[in-house]
């Protein structure tokens, strides 16, 4: 399997030639979902979910299927019978080759005062783990996390924790959009020497075999 990081949340991810996109927002590149067979979507937010995308995405590939919450899949579902299914946690399915599992149910807390919205998380031919925007652990092994390394709901102790408790082989950050060079150092010293797993950050555009 092959991943490719782009920006903010979203990845890419290919295998037998065909390929699997996770959450391109409105902060990804708008060639993100290019040739993709298959879309999934965390939650409403729209750096993870930016309609005039998906729907560009869906219309230029005619194979392309899409699975999200039900938040996300009613607002495109209309247009696309047949080809938008909806998913909560504890479900399971294939997609675009892919066997992928869901966890999860709320978007992390961003302020008590701020209603919450439904997030799920992916994991992926049981090995890559995508959370959305929340720290949720799945009860399965996890070889590569994909970890929102910063976010408005978090903070560094937070998300070194959550490594922690996921025991991931390697983590990739993701969710990093807003994080600024002059910090990004900060933030890998201190996940690499406290997480105690291997961990990794890809420039947009950039790919690893995992």
């Amino acid at each position: 399997m092959r991943l490719t990081k782009r920006t903010h949340a979203c990845v890419r991810l290919e295998k037998d030639g065909r390929t699997l996109v996770i959450d391109p927002g409105a902060f990804t590149e708008e060639d993100a979902t290019a040739g993709a067979d298959a879309v999934l979507v965390t939650h409403e937010h729209p750096d993870h979910f930016d309609e005039g995308r998906l729907r560009a995405a869906l219309e230029a590939g005619p194979a392309a299927r899409l699975w999200t919450l039900r938040s996300v899949a009613e607002q495109v579902s209309a247009a696309f019978p047949g080809r938008v299914h909806t998913v909560g946690e504890g479900d399971t399915f294939t997609a675009a080759g892919f066997d992928v599992r869901v966890y999860g149910r709320m978007h992390a807390v961003i302020h008590p005062d701020l209603p919450r919205v439904t997030n799920v998380g992916y994991l992926v031919d049981g090995s890559v783990f995508h959370p959305g925007d929340a720290l949720t652990v799945p009860d399965h092994p996890v070889d590569t996390l994909m970890l929102p390394v910063q976010a408005p709901w978090s903070k560094l102790s937070e998300v070194i924790d959550y490594v922690r408790e996921v025991k991931p082989r390697r983590s990739f950050d993701i969710h990093d959009a807003l994080l600024t060079d002059l910090a990004r150092p900060l933030y890998d010293r201190q996940i690499g020497a406290l997480c105690g797993a291997g961990h990794g950050r890809l420039a947009p555009g950039e790919s690893v075999d995992l």
